[in-house]
């Protein structure tokens, strides 16, 4: 009893020391406490792989050979050990024959796509920056429509990785996320995802999964690392500091086409010249952005294809069906000339520009082949703007009530001489210049989580089930 008397007269005597003694301990407590959840995490996923690796193999199938992608500067400089702690042992026990490239610099992840060569699957390794660049030099090919075909994974090793959510579960462990990620590239399920491709008047085409944005929104966002000294209200900070800056008033004409034959041929077409810009220099909050849209309706979905071959048919059947064809020659149909498009041209003011793709739910149905542009209002009070602001920071999808929602298969982005600012493509940020958006409908399949399949199928279905209800309750 003497002893716990004085133990606790030594902590009443000392007691800062004390309470510094235990901060310290509960953070190492905590941090060793996270380090064998995570071994736990890594056990469980190395244990499914191993499945994965002891199944039996025909005698002359070959290992599936995967390359592997990686951008070591990702999360800053952090990428290269989250990859050979969570993924590379998953990959290995799988049975997986890995062919490991890391890049040294930005940009040549599109140089080395131009070397691949044949894979059965293609890892990327990295965020946002390194997922565009290995798009844009895959399909910058000239066999793209072959090496398109290619399923391709994502770890998300970045940080920003705007792809995950339409992929994965996300989890607030970064150990959890790699780790799903990497056994659902060993699952084999993959899903379709349209692809933007985004083409100056000189540069070569750029492309994206997600979207282009550009407004005052996306400019705040862009400054929001300045402000770090003010911890959680950096965000709040950003945005009401954009409303005090003078900023540039000017006119833009954006063209929308839509077109009726694939994304990728070749369309001859006449886009009239926009009217002369109005530049104003001391244009003071909000700062707006007029545009003008001509635009046509979006064109129905083809059926989908099996993506699967269909078996080969008998012997006799194929015989048959070349000597119908030998006696009976099928009649040619002629060619069906392309109806001239009617535009319909409409003028908005607006805040914040954003075109999108449809990826945030790849799995839902959708009656049209389209691109979605979003044009906020012109009539945000500061108050509002930092509100919605610090709101897009966490989901760059929110819109208010009020904004203007436009479809599209192709559109012009027109820009006075003089305008200034950046674009973000996939959060990252390019010069703003006039280019040319157009849509790629299912353009490349991506390896995605069963789980996450299926809860975008159960939300699809719930949101069918509400409008079925709505309109019975009108009849």
């Amino acid at each position: 009893m003497a002893r716990v008397v004085k133990v606790f007269r030594t902590l009443r005597n000392h007691w800062k020391k004390s309470a510094f003694a235990v901060c310290v301990l509960s953070y190492g407590g905590h941090w060793l406490y996270g380090k064998h959840c995570d071994n736990i995490l890594r056990r469980e996923a190395c244990l499914l792989a191993r499945d994965f690796g002891r199944q039996l193999m025909a005698p002359q199938e070959q290992l599936r050979k995967a390359t592997v992608i990686l951008n070591p500067a990702a999360c800053n400089g952090k990428a290269n050990n989250l990859f050979e702690k969570n993924a590379a042992p998953i990959l290995h026990l799988a049975g997986v024959e890995i062919t490991l490239v890391k890049t040294d610099y930005e940009g040549q992840a599109k140089k080395l796509m131009e070397l691949l060569e044949h894979t059965d699957m293609l890892i990327v390794a990295g965020g946002d920056g390194t997922m565009q660049e290995v798009i844009t030099g895959l399909l910058r090919r000239p066999d793209q429509e072959k090496m398109s075909g290619i399923p391709i994974g994502f770890i998300p090793l970045g940080s920003t990785n705007s792809l995950s959510p339409s992929l994965h579960l996300l989890n607030d462990n970064k150990v959890k996320d790699i780790t799903s990620a990497t056994l659902s590239i060993l699952r084999g399920v993959t899903v379709p995802l349209d692809v933007l491709q985004i083409k100056g008047e000189k540069d070569q085409p750029v492309f994206a999964l997600m979207g282009l944005q550009w407004g005052a929104f996306r400019d705040a966002a862009s400054k929001i690392s300045k402000y770090w000294y003010l911890g959680p209200l950096k965000t709040y900070a950003a945005h009401w500091f954009s409303t005090l800056r003078v900023g540039i008033h000017s006119n833009i004409t954006v063209i929308f086409l839509v077109s009726k034959n694939k994304a990728n041929s070749e369309i001859k077409r006449e886009i009239h010249a926009a009217p002369a810009p109005h530049v104003s220099l001391l244009q003071e909050w909000p700062l707006v952005r007029d545009i003008s849209i001509s635009h046509l309706a979006p064109t129905l979905r083809p059926p989908d294809q099996p993506f699967e071959k269909p078996p080969r048919p008998s012997l006799l059947y194929r015989i048959a069906r070349r000597l119908k064809n030998y006696w009976n020659p099928p009649i040619e149909e002629p060619p069906k000339l392309e109806e001239p498009e009617q535009w319909k041209e409409e003028k908005l003011s607006t805040l914040e520009l954003l075109v999108q793709t449809h990826n945030n739910n790849p799995v839902e149905r959708r009656i049209n082949d389209s691109l979605v542009i979003h044009a906020e209002p012109d009539n945000f009070s500061v108050a509002d703007f930092i509100t919605v602001g610090n709101a897009k920071t966490k989901d760059p999808i929110i819109f208010s009530k009020n904004s203007t929602i436009l479809e599209a298969s192709a559109c012009r982005l027109q820009l006075p001489e003089g305008a200034g600012g950046f674009y973000n493509i996939d959060n990252e940020e390019y010069e703003a210049m006039p280019v040319e958006v157009r849509l790629l409908p299912r353009k490349l399949r991506f390896f995605i989580s069963a789980e996450r399949r299926a809860q975008f199928l159960s939300l699809t279905q719930g949101e069918k089930d509400i409008k079925n209800d709505n309109s019975t309750e009108t009849t």
